[in-house]
């Protein structure tokens, strides 16, 4: 048997990206069965093993070798050594140099400040290195890790840091200017501050002088961290009302990473790409362009996802397409994740096809719903060389617990995928009751990888959760093959007149028009039928569309009740949460005077 962070998890890494060319290799097709590759790698004694076990009270399946925690995690990356982990802007560290300053920031933590177990540690900065090596500080002692987003105000980031009843708080120098004038309300026992120029308060520890201090050759203080412990308490991004903690055992992120290898191994088994010798090192090592903020559960998954499998991660200060780009290029880059609208960026650069891209095997969109256009220019762009991939999941899920990636994209490209492996996933109706392939309700998960709840929140706690499901608030539908479609927020769907009009169906017709750069799709109040279907649309630079001209695209095409019967035009892009959802709830208070 082989466990992550062995070489096998590279070479999955690096050729995730190669499974198309892999089955017409010579022009002969060379592949294995779903079914066949399925019960090839989880029978027993099989790396990904599945078996029953009781978690919080409820029976599920779980790996049989999963990693006990992160703090394992982390451990197993002393193998990479001199190997390049973190890159940013002109910043590089070594596994080996991460390993070290980890290990001499949770020994900081614990012997000035009095961390224990348990005890909350806040992390509000930009995706620079050193926010990685406070996150595996954190969890390699046993504490937990709470991430906080970084576009939020003051009040905020105050709220969550006093709902959490944090003991540390490690910032940057744009969130401690907004939160120095509050900080003695907090009750931290410690407070380290990074890439700040001026004088700090007594008290605060200046990160980059702690970093110059700590012993290179220390180890990881004998913590012993159990896989039912608590990892991270994560904020939901609040398209609605205050955001609430998710909080998630080392077990639900431990088994995202066994799901993505799972994942990996299942595509190059079906694609009969497996290596013979598993030890054998890759071709290169894995290099990931990591865009989502690590404070989001994509960039947290991608931080640790790509310590486990050996890869070097890429972060950038900002976006700006071209300076993407250049990294992809540069850096060698085999994958990388972007929401939709970022993608679009990409594919529509004119440099695109300037520099040697060569190196890119994967491009894995969330997020948001991919409209169809860009499925067919990532073709267009990159041919067959490239693999598109997209899944589902949510802060609550631990990252996907849905996936669809490699040979099965293309046959299914509307589709999120299907179930992770120890996932379970329900279409239900509004009288809870289990819906027939292809009738639409809202999805309930289960597994290890989901939450136990939410922090401080019992009421809302017992509203989403209901015998270990979770109810996600979508809605979509399951085919015959067990493949999912989402259509809808529960609290989105436009009722016309008894008739359910679902967003995404309408915006993906609306992208369709070469006029249109963003589009949203929202329900506003109406004195005959309860509510009108309304667009608001951001037209591309130069372009020229009118109203009328839009709605009868979209009525040439859908049945006239789901056309919008008022379109407005947005100068700006429409504005988002940090996982790229367009925050409908802003829009509908902009719109609703007009």
């Amino acid at each position: 048997m082989f466990r992550l962070g062995r070489p096998w998890g590279r070479w999955l890494g690096a050729n995730r990206g190669q499974l198309r060319w892999a089955v017409t290799r010579g022009g002969k097709p060379v592949s294995m069965p779903r079914a066949e590759a399925l019960a090839l790698l989880t029978e027993p004694g099989a790396e990904f093993e599945v078996r029953c076990a009781t978690i919080n009270g409820i029976q599920m399946p779980v790996f049989v070798n999963a990693l006990p925690s992160l703090r394992e995690a982390l451990a197993n990356t002393e193998a990479f050594g001199d190997a390049t982990f973190l890159v940013f802007e002109g910043e590089r560290y070594t596994y080996a140099e991460h390993f070290a300053l980890a290990a001499g920031l949770g020994r900081h933590f614990v012997d000035a400040y009095g961390v224990r177990k348990g005890d909350r540690v806040v992390i509000a900065a930009r995706n620079y290195p050193e926010w990685a090596v406070a996150f595996w500080a954190t969890v390699s002692i046993g504490a937990v890790a709470v991430p906080l987003n970084a576009w939020w105000t003051a009040s905020e980031l105050a709220y969550a840091i006093s709902d959490s009843r944090a003991s540390v708080l490690f910032a940057d120098t744009e969130r401690w200017d907004r939160l120095k004038d509050a900080i003695d309300t907090f009750g931290l026992r410690g407070v380290v501050v990074s890439r700040h120029q001026g004088e700090l308060p007594s008290g605060v520890d200046r990160w980059e002088t702690l970093r110059d201090q700590f012993d290179r050759s220390a180890r990881l203080l004998a913590t012993e961290v159990s896989y039912s412990d608590i990892a991270t308490i994560m904020y939901t991004s609040g398209t609605t009302g205050n955001p609430k903690g998710a909080v998630a055992s080392h077990l639900s992120h431990c088994t995202n990473i066994k799901n993505m290898a799972f994942m990996g191994a299942l595509n190059t088994t079906i694609a009969g790409v497996v290596p013979l010798d598993p030890d054998a090192p890759p071709p290169q090592q894995p290099a990931s362009l990591q865009v989502f903020p690590f404070f989001h559960i994509g960039g947290l998954s991608g931080l640790y996802l790509a310590a486990a499998f050996g890869s070097k991660l890429v972060t950038m200060y900002k976006w700006d397409v071209d300076q993407a780009i250049d990294i992809l290029a540069r850096e060698r880059i085999t994958t990388t994740s972007l929401v939709p609208m970022l993608l679009r960026q990409l594919l529509e650069s004119p440099r695109i096809d300037e520099l040697d891209t060569s190196a890119l095997g994967a491009i894995s969109s969330g997020g948001a719903s991919v409209p169809p256009d860009l499925i067919n220019k990532i073709e267009k762009t990159f041919d067959t060389r490239v693999t598109p991939a997209n899944g589902y999941g949510l802060t609550e899920t631990t990252s996907a617990i849905v996936l669809n990636s490699g040979l099965e994209y293309f046959t299914h490209p509307s589709s999120i995928g299907r179930p992770v492996l120890v996932a379970e996933v329900r279409i239900v109706d509004e009288d809870g009751n289990d819906c027939p392939p292809g009738a639409v309700g809202e999805l309930w998960v289960r597994g290890p990888n989901v939450v136990n709840g939410y922090w401080n929140k019992p009421a809302e706690t017992a509203d989403a959760f209901v015998d270990g499901w979770f109810r996600t608030g979508d809605l979509g539908h399951q085919d015959d093959e067990g493949f999912l479609y989402v259509v809808d927020r529960l609290k989105d769907v436009v009722i016309r007149g008894g008739e359910n009009v679902y967003s995404s169906e309408v915006e993906a017709v609306m992208f369709e028009h070469p006029a249109v750069a963003d589009v949203a799709i929202i329900g506003l109040p109406h004195r005959s039928y309860g509510e009108e279907v309304a667009a608001v649309v951001q037209l591309q630079p130069g372009a020229q569309a009118t109203a009328s001209e839009l709605q009868e695209f979209v009525a040439a095409r859908l049945a006239r009740f789901k056309t919008p019967s008022v379109i407005f035009f947005w100068d700006e892009p429409l504005p988002r949460t940090a996982t790229g959802k367009v925050l409908k709830r802003d829009l509908r208070e902009a719109v609703r005077p007009s």
